[in-house]
């Protein structure tokens, strides 16, 4: 497939459950409540935020593949498959157990959640943890299909799970009634179908499971090099970008965190644009720097113009019609107090955006421990600065600290991309 198609392919799939979303949303804000939407918000960051676990193998199983596949060791792909999901397999089980030992002081204490809903939230947390292993598995068998450059299958299937995330939990109230906890068990089911759909997709690219046991250390090991510095990144990332909603919740209540992530997670949503283009170009972008350097520089510099191009014709209209949208959306009480932190990030999703380009330009061509010693000066840095501005300013002030934090990234990730297209 061409570079074209595959990002069309990686568009749609998660621009889909985004409308899906828009549609859903509302209902399900009437139906559980501020506060205990505001929940559901947090198990949603959580099972993503486990996908972490595993531990960068997802994307080393594309590389990997996509370098057996056309040379004269494609033989090995059954083993290195295996090996590669072995690990994410033990790596998930290790995420679910965490989350479940930390389920009691999250729902009791930590989330600054009302009494009513402690016992509510703990329940929610356990069943989460469930998902985790789930998670990690697709995540890996994504991968694969990523290297087989299948993007169609994967993006077919990701959709069908995106859409699940929002549809399923509008569907179990409809018929179960206002429970969050089978909210939650029906995100949890969703998973296991999604597993079960991608080992079918990738066994029809590769006989990977006509042979049990093929776990080969000496295969896994490589998988594990570059996993290792994509694990501080895949930890940090997506910490950075759910530790506001955590901090909001411990300092200001649940009930706020619904005004921030609703206007935050639509936002992070129009990211799809920028990704569905680096996707597929991260396949194409570890091979340019190894058989052609000028051509690497050349898709690299291509990627940054469209990229900044699209990001700016979405970034105006939404800083300028936020507050109407939201009104619209979801009415004038919710939209007063979510308009402002919908404007301030508005100027952040267009450094986020951008800053797609030289991330995936540097992991492509190895350079997965520098993104990854940046993200945890950014941590280190941002956290505090979070705090107080969350003290000084409210949620406007969470809003601008995370757009702060994009832009210093933006700015560092092209200072060493340019270094690494040079090196």
């Amino acid at each position: 497939m061409s570079i074209k198609k595959n990002t069309a392919w990686n568009f749609v799939g998660a621009a889909a459950p985004m409308l899906l979303g828009i549609v859903t949303i509302p209902y399900l804000m009437r139906q559980l409540g501020i506060e205990a939407f505001g929940i559901l918000t947090l198990v949603w960051a959580l099972i993503g935020y486990f996908s972490v676990f595993d531990f960068g193998i997802g994307r080393a199983l594309t590389q990997q593949v996509s370098s057996l596949r056309s040379t004269a060791s494609a033989h090995k792909l059954p083993k290195v498959i295996q090996s590669g999901l072995a690990l994410v397999a033990a790596f998930g089980l290790l995420g679910g157990a965490l989350l479940a030992a930390l389920s009691q002081p999250l729902g009791h204490s930590w989330l600054n959640v009302d009494a009513s809903l402690r016992q509510t939230t703990t329940n929610c947390l356990l069943i989460a943890g469930l998902g985790i292993p789930l998670t990690t598995l697709v995540t890996g068998l994504r991968g694969v299909l990523e290297g087989f450059e299948d993007f169609r299958t994967a993006n077919i299937l990701k959709i069908i799970l995106g859409c699940a995330t929002f549809g399923l939990p509008a569907a179990s109230i409809m018929v179960f009634g206002a429970s969050l906890e089978v909210v939650v068990a029906s995100l949890v089911i969703a998973r296991l179908a999604i597993l079960l759909a991608h080992a079918l997709a990738v066994g029809r690219h590769v006989d990977a499971w006509r042979s049990a046991g093929l776990f080969d250390a000496n295969e896994a090991k490589p998988l594990l090099s570059f996993g290792v510095w994509m694990t501080v990144s895949n930890i940090i990332s997506p910490l950075m970008v759910t530790a506001d909603r955590f901090v909001i919740s411990y300092l200001l209540g649940a009930a706020a965190v619904a005004f921030y992530t609703v206007p935050f997670d639509f936002i992070l949503r129009l990211l799809v644009v920028p990704a569905a283009l680096t996707s597929t170009l991260f396949p194409r972008f570890a091979s340019l720097y190894v058989s052609d350097r000028p051509a690497f520089t050349r898709a690299y510099r291509k990627g940054l113009l469209a990229v900044f191009g699209l990001m700016l014709l979405m970034c105006g209209p939404l800083a300028v019609g936020s507050q109407w949208g939201l009104t619209l959306w979801l009415g004038a009480d919710f939209a007063a107090k979510a308009w402002p932190i919908a404007s301030v990030m508005a100027l952040g999703l267009l450094f986020n955006g951008l800053a797609q380009i030289p991330h995936a330009a540097l992991q492509a061509s190895g350079g997965v421990r520098a993104t990854a010693l940046l993200h945890a000066a950014e941590f280190v840095l941002y956290v505090p600065v979070l705090y107080l501005s969350l003290l000084s300013f409210g949620l406007v002030g969470a809003a601008g600290a995370w757009t702060a934090r994009v832009f210093v990234d933006l700015v560092a990730l092209l200072i060493l991309a340019k270094k690494k297209s040079h090196g």
